[in-house]
Parts: C-alpha cells; structure tokens; sequence
C-alpha cells in the first residue's frame, strides 16, 4: 500500500490549522497575554537578602514633545517564572515598556494565591532620581508612573544587579 503526496499534504494542511485555531488569539495591537505560572515563595527567597549591588536611576521619558516626571514611588520587584510571565501580561514586555496606566490595569487579573507584593521594593521619586541599595544579585523589573499633566503612563524596564556594582538605569 503507498501513500499519495497529496494525501499527506492534505493531512499536513489540516493538522497545522488545528494547531494554529489551538493557539491564543492575540488581542488588541497584536497582545497575547502570557501563559499564567504559579506563585512560589521560593522562587522569591534569593530577593530578601541583602547585597552589594545598587541601582542608581532617573526619568528622564518623553514623548510628543513633553517631558514627563515621576508621580510617586518606584517599584522594583524581583524577577521570578510569576512575575516574568505577569508582567509580560500587563506590559507586553519582560524588557521594557511604557504602558498608559489605564490599559494596565484593564490587564490586571486578581490572584488572591499570591503574595508576591510582599516582595517589592519601593523608593520615593524626587527631582526625577532614585536608588536602591543593599541588593542582591538577580533580575528585577523597575515599574514608576509618570505624567505630564494628564494621564499617567507606567514605565517599566528590567535590570540585572551584579555584586558591588551599581547599575545605572534611565527611564
């Protein structure tokens, strides 16, 4: 018995528009939200020590013309499989983004399971600057909202510290 090319092509085409109806639709501006992943304390452990590492920042962001300025505190969470998966989730991004605030919090999705706030540091914004010091070695994502009189918009961007080192970072 053999088998027709146009058999197995048929089949080939069938079997990939199944795959392709199987997969998440993106939404709005080509969005796809991110598989969710499981909150795990552990995961978080390595970012409640202390370290040798800072990170020295400011806000330096812009768009249409008009300079935006910090409105608030500046977050830094730490880099785990739930905030990497969250964060691509509400920014689209794991890299950097700047989200209007509105459409961040239209992504929010409640997770009574998790306690990753917890984790989070904070900094005042003054002047456009902020710091973080005694930090561990690790990945983190900082988030801060600015505004240029009207609607906020957040920044985020992902940084690596590294033992003894300072890393600069503009928003």
């Amino acid at each position: 018995m053999s088998i027709r090319p146009v058999s197995v092509l048929v089949a080939t085409a069938a079997l990939a528009a199944t795959l392709v109806a199987c997969a998440p639709a993106p939404g709005p501006s080509g969005y796809t939200p991110a598989p969710p992943a499981a909150f795990s304390a552990a995961d978080f452990g390595w970012s409640v020590r202390t370290g040798t590492a800072g990170i020295e920042g400011r806000v330096a962001y812009g768009r249409d013309g008009q300079s935006f300025a910090c409105t608030g505190s500046v977050a830094l969470t730490p880099d785990t499989p739930y905030t990497r998966a969250r964060f691509q989730t509400l920014y689209g991004s794991t890299d950097q983004a700047a989200i209007p605030e509105a459409v961040v919090r239209a992504r929010t999705v409640a997770d009574p399971n998790a306690d990753y706030r917890s984790y989070v540091r904070s900094t005042t914004c003054q002047g456009g600057r902020f710091r973080f010091d005694g930090l561990p070695d690790g990945g983190w994502f900082l988030i801060t909202p600015v505004s240029a009189g009207g609607d906020r918009i957040v920044l985020m961007r992902h940084v690596v510290t590294r033992a003894g080192t300072t890393a600069n970072v503009t928003l």
